[in-house]
């Protein structure tokens, strides 16, 4: 048999190894959450707020504090990010080609800077200089900040897929540039844009750190809606039930549980990702 054949069948068993080595690792630890979460999840568990000082009750003020970070970081995050991919794709025709690449550069190296730098910038940015105070508000807005080169990159990614002749047939039939964008280029590339919001916003969903600087409580037995007030959220429930908890033994099941809703929310929001861009995608063909 050829040399070449050869090295090539071991290449490719070592990559199928990698493979299956690592779905075996994510599925064993997938599983041994499931089956100590799922004996956990009931109504109560999920509706009714920690008690006893969060060595008993459900998480109902997390879920809650989760799902208004995530609503105002979409508020904050998706705009700005939606409106700077349409800038760097559609209106750099007359600026310098250098400055576009240290700016592009620029994104992509923020996207993978630490979550922990990310809680230092909102601590003092947010929370010190603009005195918005340890408050769910300065949270979404780190959190923001955290997703924006996401956004930013993925839905770039998008509109410069669209092809140009749509753009020039556009134009040829009299439409303006941002009638162009509106009406053509941002209908067709939307699955991406899509995606990479949901992407984005569903990593924000599982951090830590961030929210530990800016306004993560250990125990708040309601959850108040003020966006000036501290807030429990999932992630940083499981962190202080495994890491501050006097009794880690009790409260197991507690993390358990709170892993299991975490994942069951990301989870939901990839799928809703997948969902939204199959059906636009039917819609566009």
């Amino acid at each position: 048999m050829n040399r070449k054949v050869i090295t090539e069948k071991i290449v490719f068993g070592l990559f199928r190894l990698c493979m299956i080595s690592l779905v075996a690792i994510v599925l064993s630890l997938l599983g041994h959450i499931t089956m100590n979460g799922l004996p956990v999840l009931s109504l109560d568990f999920i509706l009714k707020p920690p008690e006893g000082g969060m060595m008993g009750g459900g998480i109902s003020s997390a879920i809650a504090g989760t799902i208004m970070l995530m609503l105002l970081t979409v508020v904050f995050a998706i705009p700005l990010g939606v409106g700077a991919a349409i800038f760097l794709s559609e209106y750099t025709e007359n600026v310098d080609p250098r400055l576009i690449r240290v700016i592009r550069m620029a994104i992509n190296n923020l996207a993978g800077v630490p979550s922990i730098v990310y809680g230092l910038l909102g601590l003092g940015l947010f929370v010190l200089f603009l005195r918005l105070r340890f408050s769910i508000l300065s949270a979404a807005l780190t959190l923001s900040f955290l997703t924006l080169p996401v956004i930013i990159a993925t839905s770039e990614e998008a509109l410069r897929s669209v092809p140009r002749s749509y753009r020039e047939a556009s134009l040829a039939l009299g439409a303006t540039k941002w009638e162009t964008i509106r009406n053509v280029v941002l209908p067709t590339a939307l699955p991406g844009i899509l995606t990479a919001c949901i992407l984005g916003l569903s990593r924000a969903a599982g951090e830590t750190a961030p929210l530990l600087m800016t306004g993560a409580a250990y125990y708040l037995p309601r959850f108040s809606g003020n966006i000036f007030r501290q807030f429990m959220a999932l992630s940083t429930h499981i962190f202080f039930m495994a890491t501050q908890s006097p009794n880690p033994e009790l409260t197991r099941p507690i993390q358990y549980g709170t892993i299991t809703v975490l994942l069951l929310l990301v989870l939901t929001m990839n799928m809703a990702a997948i969902l939204l861009r199959s059906h636009y995608r039917r819609k566009l063909s």
